[in-house]
């Protein structure tokens, strides 16, 4: 874990908030002026604690009415078939998110589809018969009670 001290967290509560915060702003917001203020942050994106910046696009207004989460168990836990499955999967644009999971279910999936039915295309053309996969569960998202990205500072 990265060395931080409370500085530090609050630049990053405030950029984890609004990532477009200009660096005056942010110096005032966190108490210091521009110049330090820059170097901390281009330090934090140095030490790879900031990944990135990114833009929190509405799915439904770009055409993408339905999140799906797919609950993915293999046929072999071997590393390399993991590895195969995780590739294939970083090759799916439909797949926003994968996590590899402790117990019965090997991987769970965040997929958005336009719609149903292009969701089942996908599902019997690119997902069940990818590597390895021996079934998959899936659960449509009826609706999202909570979506706050990053982490508690």
């Amino acid at each position: 874990m990265a060395n931080l001290d409370e500085i530090d967290r609050r630049l990053l509560s405030e950029l984890q908030a609004e990532g477009r915060v200009t660096n005056v702003e942010l110096a005032q917001r966190v108490g210091l002026t521009a110049p330090p203020c820059l170097r901390r942050v281009r330090g934090l994106e140095d030490d790879g604690v900031i990944r990135g910046y990114h833009a929190d696009l509405d799915p439904s207004k770009l055409g993408f009415a339905i999140t799906v989460f797919a609950m993915v168990s293999l046929k072999s836990q071997a590393e390399a078939d993991l590895r195969e499955f995780e590739d294939h999967m970083a090759h799916l644009p439909e797949v926003r998110e994968c996590h590899m999971l402790n117990g019965e279910i090997d991987f769970i999936l965040k997929i958005v589809s336009q719609d149903l039915q292009s969701f089942q295309e996908f599902l019997t053309s690119k997902l069940t018969p990818a590597p390895n996969v021996a079934s998959v569960k899936t659960s449509l998202t009826i609706r999202t009670a909570k979506h706050e990205p990053g982490v508690p500072l």
